[in-house]
């Protein structure tokens, strides 16, 4: 079994990662890594896509239908896999994310810093404000890599979500924080690749150049970029992936069976590993 990071991109859809993504994209074309394009579920809502990430489960099964739902879930998901496997786990990650496998609902006044062994997240630090800084989210995230050596590792930044609301899905101000991210990843990763660590990078949704999202547009168009032993490398993307495979492949790089409604790998429709 080799450690696995989950990064999440909140609101960067596929055009903005081709486009702004540099030292990712490097990566793929160097094939150094797997690039493919995911196709997103509906509602293309930040709360329901968590959920089906880390479940691979469909909206309208798991039941989190909108962002005003707050409560723990109900399916098998990858932190509980992981527990019931005797992987440990941690996440630096908004609150929502405690929210569903933690505690609902979240307090900012004790539950910002999430130390439980007996927890589904054993070790978190979860953020409430859409404008923490994405600097601030990969700190507190290699902080708990240093102190508690996790097993799986999720982290969820916001940083071009926030700016697309603000500004937009075609502004300056969003591409500008998928390129300080995709700095951030670029002074990471090469560590982390050394160290053997799986690493996958994707997204829940796109973003409006309106500034919203939600439906049946461009933006449920997202990328991924997985950085594994034995992945086949290169920039596949004629191939598209759903994003309901994402839980059972997270599933396949800690080696842990997927369960409940996750779907087995190899009816993903795509081979990943040579």
């Amino acid at each position: 079994m080799a450690k696995t990071i989950f990064v999440l991109l909140d609101g960067c859809g596929n055009k903005l990662a081709r486009e702004n993504l540099g030292f990712l994209e490097h990566m793929a074309e160097a094939k150094k890594a797997a690039r493919y394009t995911v196709m997103g579920q509906l509602p293309a809502m930040s709360r329901p896509l968590y959920e089906t990430l880390l479940t691979g489960v469909r909206v309208c099964d798991h039941g989190i239908s909108n962002n005003f739902i707050v409560r723990l879930s109900k399916q098998k998901h990858v932190f509980g896999l992981c527990r019931e496997n005797s992987l440990t786990t941690a996440a630096s990650a908004y609150n929502w994310i405690s929210e569903l496998y933690n505690k609902a609902p979240f307090s900012p006044l004790t539950d910002r810093i999430q130390s439980n062994n007996e927890a589904a997240i054993q070790n978190g630090i979860f953020y409430f404000e859409d404008d923490y800084p994405d600097s601030h989210v990969f700190a507190d995230a290699e902080y708990l890599r240093n102190t508690y050596d996790p097993d799986f590792l999720m982290i969820h930044t916001m940083g071009i979500d926030h700016a697309g609301h603000l500004h937009g899905g075609d502004s300056k101000e969003q591409a500008e924080a998928a390129i300080k991210v995709d700095i951030a990843i670029s002074l990471l990763l090469p560590e982390l690749i050394a160290k053997g660590y799986n690493i996958l990078i994707t997204a829940d949704h796109g973003m409006g150049a309106n500034g919203f999202h939600g439906g049946n547009t461009e933006g449920r168009l997202l990328p991924l970029y997985l950085f594994a032993k034995n992945v086949r490398c290169g920039a596949f993307d004629e191939t598209f992936l759903t994003q309901l495979a994402i839980a059972p492949l997270l599933c396949a790089l800690l080696e842990i069976s997927p369960e409940g409604e996750l779907l087995p790998l190899t009816e993903c429709g795509v081979d990943f590993f040579a």
